[in-house]
């Protein structure tokens, strides 16, 4: 599974963004898919995961509420919208595949490359 992060940028406190995570390979919709960002003392923490069917989220206590991940498994999508953005929200965002839903970055097979999101105050 190769994945293409996109969607980052800068936008004001307050403002969304949404991020999108194309996957090529017909294996896509076998897999949960999660969005990480770097955290004090972590290279990549889990900020909201989503099982293969969608069925099952989870989300970041500090993310809860204003971020919506989503999955298109016939388009090979996961998304990640975000809302009511903060300037601690800035960082560089990648998309993962794992075979079971975790927040667990090591569970992870597959990594984006990144999409920076930068948040003004």
């Amino acid at each position: 599974v190769q994945l293409q992060a996109s969607g980052g940028g800068l936008v004001q406190a307050g403002g969304s963004l949404r991020l999108s995570c194309a996957a090529s390979g017909r294996t896509f919709r076998t897999y949960a898919m999660g969005w990480f960002r770097p955290a004090p003392g972590k290279e990549r923490d889990s900020v909201a995961a989503i099982s293969w069917s969608g069925g099952t989220t989870y989300y970041a206590d500090s993310v809860k509420g204003r971020f919506t991940i989503s999955r298109d498994n016939a388009k090979n999508t996961v998304y990640l919208q975000m809302n009511r953005l903060k300037p601690e929200d800035t960082a560089v965002y990648y998309c993962a595949a794992s075979p079971d839903l975790s927040t667990t970055p090591w569970r992870y097979n597959y990594w984006g490359q990144g999409t920076q999101v930068t948040v003004s105050s």
